[in-house]
């Protein structure tokens, strides 16, 4: 068994997952990643991507660049130009990531599924209740970004962002095995809530980018903040944009979950569903009725 083989089938074992990626101090963790992660080093860069390698499969053929400043610099990277294509059909929401989809469908009044066994309510995730009454019953779609996926987000559609919220918390992981075993994970880890207004129709879609054990870092374009576990407000983030769709919005830091919610009157494209991966730009939900 070769090293690599070894290291992926101790990540697999579900009770040793947990053990190292929550059962550790994960702020502090996550902040010394954050401050390791940008070091512009050479051999500190071809070092941390090499052990990142031994870890996943991670693919850079699609990248811009063939280098990167550091460890940092590559998991933010940008795509070769065509390396995505947004769906142009005007009746159809645009996934805004690249993201494995954890879990899908109709809210139900105003409970959402985590995972089975699990869930969590629409309060206890945005914490306003005029956006509760905006997507009860409505639809929602959880995308979570792996390690080794393209990092960087994207407007579903024409629309314009006026207010960003930003809710601190803590950074539990986001893999299937701590959704399974961390009730109301979402809830608890730090998060934004970006409102996205539609130019054709009006409607409201709110995108939340949920943070998470070394990635408690988000960049918004146009927000002139980083949005992280030092930032200490101001909460609610006035802001003007008007954005076109598949115009990039910002990016993790390093990777995570973004959950899309829609109103009720939406219906999931037919390459959603749990399980599936999708990609930036691909059809995420249609705006005809289902």
């Amino acid at each position: 068994m070769t090293l690599r083989s070894l290291i992926r089938r101790l990540a697999g074992n579900e009770d040793l997952n947990f053990l190292l990626t929550n059962r550790i101090p994960r702020q502090l963790l996550t902040r010394f990643m954050g401050w390791f992660s940008a070091i512009e080093n050479p051999f500190v860069r071809d070092l941390s991507i090499a052990i990142w390698r031994l870890f996943s499969d991670l693919d850079l053929s699609e990248a811009k660049k063939t280098s990167f400043r550091s460890l940092q610099d590559c998991f933010t990277r940008e795509l070769k130009d065509g390396a995505r294509s947004v769906v142009p059909d005007p009746s159809v929401l645009a996934s805004p990531c690249d993201g494995m989809v954890i879990s899908c469908g109709r809210i139900n009044g105003v409970n959402l599924i985590q995972a089975k066994g699990f869930g969590y309510t629409l309060l206890d995730l945005l914490g306003d209740g005029h956006l509760v009454q905006e997507y009860r019953d409505g639809m929602y779609v959880t995308l979570r970004l792996t390690s080794t996926m393209y990092h960087r987000f994207h407007a579903p559609h024409d629309c314009s962002v006026d207010r960003v919220t930003y809710i601190s918390g803590d950074t539990w992981n986001v893999n299937p095995i701590a959704l399974r075993r961390v009730e109301k994970l979402y809830c608890k880890n730090e998060r934004a809530v970006i409102r996205c207004r539609l130019d054709a129709t009006g409607q409201l879609i709110t995108l939340v980018p949920v943070a998470a054990v070394l990635v408690a870092s988000i960049r918004l374009h146009f927000a002139n903040v980083l949005l992280h576990l030092k930032y200490r407000g101001p909460n609610e983030i006035p802001c003007s944009a008007r954005l076109k769709k598949g115009e990039e919005m910002g990016w993790f830091q390093h990777g995570s979950t973004i959950i899309v919610f829609a109103p009720k009157g939406l219906s999931l494209c037919g390459n959603v569903v749990p399980g599936a991966t999708v990609r930036m730009g691909q059809p995420l939900l249609s705006l005809s009725r289902g």
